[in-house]
C-alpha cells in the first residue's frame, strides 16, 4: 500500500525486452535504502526491486502491467514519481493507494493559474468516477478532485508537488496512470451489480 506522497523522482537507465517483459534499470538517490523484493510504486505502478548495483537497480514489468499502464511509452532519460510502501503506525498524509493502475488517462489541458497549476484529465467510459474534493492518484500522485465530470476531471498542483514531482514535465496529449478512491471503485461495483 501506498499513500501518493512522492518521496523522489528517478530517472530511467535503460529498457531491455525480456521475452514479453520488460527490465528497467532506474538511478535514484534513494538506491542505496533499497532491497531486492521491495514494492515500489514509479509512476503510481506497484514494481518489485528484481536487482540492485550501486546507485542503479532493476524492476521488470510484465505483459499485463505493460498492457495496462503508461509503462510503452517510457524512454530512457525519463523522470518516474517514486514512492516506498507506507509503514505501518506511520502517518498516511495522502490517501490509501494499492499500486494497481485502473486505466490510463490522457491531460487535455494544463492552466498556469497565479501561483499554481490546474491539469484536466479525461478517461474512456468505465466504472470508474471521481467526486468533487475526492481522491485520485496520477502517476502515483495524491491529489483531490476539483471538477469532477463524466469521465474527465481537473486537480490543482500547489508549487511544491510540481517542482518535486513529474507533473513538471506534464503537458497537454501526454497520457497518465489512473488509480481511483478504492472507496470509489467498491461503490461502483456495488451500484452496477444492482442494475
Amino acid at each position: 500500500m501506498f499513500t501518493g506522497i512522492i518521496e523522489n523522482l528517478a530517472k530511467i537507465d535503460s529498457i531491455k525486452k525480456n521475452k514479453k517483459n520488460l527490465d528497467i534499470t532506474l538511478s535514484s538517490s534513494l538506491t542505496s535504502e533499497f532491497k531486492i523484493d521491495q514494492s515500489i510504486s514509479h509512476n503510481g505502478i506497484c514494481l518489485t526491486v528484481v536487482n540492485i548495483n550501486e546507485s542503479h537497480y532493476t524492476v521488470t514489468a510484465i505483459e499485463e502491467t505493460i498492457n495496462k499502464t503508461t509503462i510503452s511509452k517510457w524512454r530512457v532519460g525519463d523522470l518516474v514519481n517514486l514512492e516506498r510502501a507506507m509503514k505501518i503506525g506511520g502517518r498516511l498524509d495522502g490517501h490509501m493507494i494499492q499500486g494497481h493502475v485502473d486505466q490510463i488517462g490522457q491531460c487535455i489541458h494544463v492552466e498556469t493559474m497565479d501561483g499554481s497549476w490546474e491539469y484536466t484529465i479525461q478517461y474512456e467510459k468505465s466504472e470508474n468516477i471521481t467526486v468533487e474534493k475526492g481522491s485520485i492518484a496520477i502517476n502515483g500522485v495524491s491529489l483531490t478532485v476539483i471538477d469532477s465530470r463524466p469521465n474527465q476531471f481537473k486537480v490543482a498542483i500547489i508549487p511544491y508537488t510540481f517542482e518535486h514531482t513529474s507533473f513538471n514535465k506534464l503537458k497537454k496529449n501526454d497520457h497518465v496512470n489512473l488509480e481511483f478512491d478504492i472507496l470509489g471503485k467498491y461503490l461502483s461495483k456495488m451500484i452496477s451489480n444492482y442494475k
